[in-house]
């Protein structure tokens, strides 16, 4: 039985992941020569994959790096990224005596540590007796990175996640420790476009100007079409131009969702690939989402659902208070318009995309948005 080559996790090779070689060398070229990174992009479009992709050509090119990725997508406070971060050095060090002395240069506090049973990863706990020990134990963790033996290449995901933190200026906290940092170079990812921004752009921001920036954009057709083709070529699957093709009109050629179609394609193929294989595929798909989509309708209002509904069928919307888009859609006014689009991208069901001219929105589950144009 062959693997399928269209992965869904974030990364596991070069030969399975799909071009990115320039922003690869420009984020080489500006770690390489000391500049921190911030790397932007929506969500499932490929930043984590491109961060491990990074990651691989270090090794390959002998850079003096180590690298350490660590996702606080999760985390909620200073002690919930003080642990996300040392279980991520931990994953990196691997071994017992190698942790033992990272734990042992965590001078304020005595960490635990565990092992996930299922995945094996190391989960490290702290009791913490008041916030100056958080904070000085987060100087420690800094200070231990400072003073590796070779310098460390930190990837931060989901970095924007930091401001729902309650109670503490986490910008201003982390920026203290990292400004006076000379062996460590950041990658910090995010997928709130106005967020990171706002975070690296702003005058009165810690961050101000502090890194370089590199924005994902959605592959091109033509580079894309060439990589699935000859995934299901090296497999024995024959597939002509036309239904690839007309698999990234319908994924939007974003990354996830074209993955997870040619998956499924793959999965249900013999050794020739079709337009009916295609819509069995696109049907077995929509058929096990089905569910969630319902419960995304039950936990929004019937107002947001109708924008929704709306943007969907149009497959991108700028003006959505003109009077043609309202009256076309059955919305009765503008700021209804207007509350709708905002709570719907504050919950990330819809993505808002900033072009010269205005702002343009979509639905951003782009399975949802095909499921809701036959709804």
């Amino acid at each position: 039985m062959l693997d399928n080559p269209f992965i869904l996790e974030p990364y596991r090779s070069k030969e399975l992941f799909c071009d990115r070689e320039k922003e690869t060398e420009e984020i080489l070229r500006h770690i390489t020569n000391g500049r921190n990174i911030t790397l932007i992009s929506p969500r499932r479009l490929g930043k984590t994959g491109l961060i491990f992709r990074v990651f691989e050509e270090i090794r390959a090119k002998a850079l003096p790096f180590e690298t350490i990725y660590v996702d606080i997508s999760d985390t909620l406070s200073l002690e919930d990224f003080i642990m996300a971060i040392s279980e991520a050095i931990a994953l990196r060090l691997k071994k017992q005596q190698k942790i033992s002395a990272f734990f042992r240069s965590l001078k304020n506090v005595r960490p635990m540590l565990g092992w996930d049973p299922l995945s094996g990863s190391p989960q490290v706990s702290f009791s913490f007796s008041d916030d100056n020990q958080k904070q000085n134990t987060l100087k420690d963790v800094f200070d231990y990175l400072e003073n590796a033996p070779q310098k460390i290449l930190l990837a931060i995901d989901e970095f924007q996640q930091i401001r729902e933190y309650d109670g503490i200026n986490m910008e201003a906290v982390l920026r203290k420790h990292i400004q006076h940092l000379h062996n460590v170079r950041f990658i910090y990812c995010g997928s709130k476009k106005h967020t990171m921004t706002d975070m690296f752009t702003n005058a009165k921001k810690p961050f101000y100007e502090s890194t370089s920036f590199c924005y994902l954009a959605k592959l091109p057709v033509p580079v894309y079409a060439a990589f699935i083709k000859s995934l299901f070529v090296s497999a024995g699957k024959a597939i002509d131009d036309d239904s690839i093709d007309f698999i990234l009109q319908w994924t939007k050629v974003h990354t996830y969702y074209t993955q997870r179609l040619c998956n499924e394609v793959f999965s249900l193929s013999g050794d020739t690939i079709d337009r009916d294989l295609i819509n069995k595929a696109i049907q077995a798909i929509l058929d096990a989402e089905k569910e969630r989509f319902r419960e995304i309708r039950r936990l929004i209002t019937r107002s947001q659902w109708k924008m929704l509904k709306a943007i969907a069928s149009e497959g991108e919307v700028s003006q959505i208070t003109s009077s043609s888009f309202l009256s076309r859609h059955g919305i009765s006014s503008g700021p209804t318009a207007l509350r709708n689009i905002k709570a719907l991208t504050d919950k990330e069901l819809v993505l808002a995309t900033n072009r010269e001219d205005a702002t343009c929105y979509s639905v951003y589950n782009v399975f949802l948005s095909r499921y809701l144009e036959n709804s």
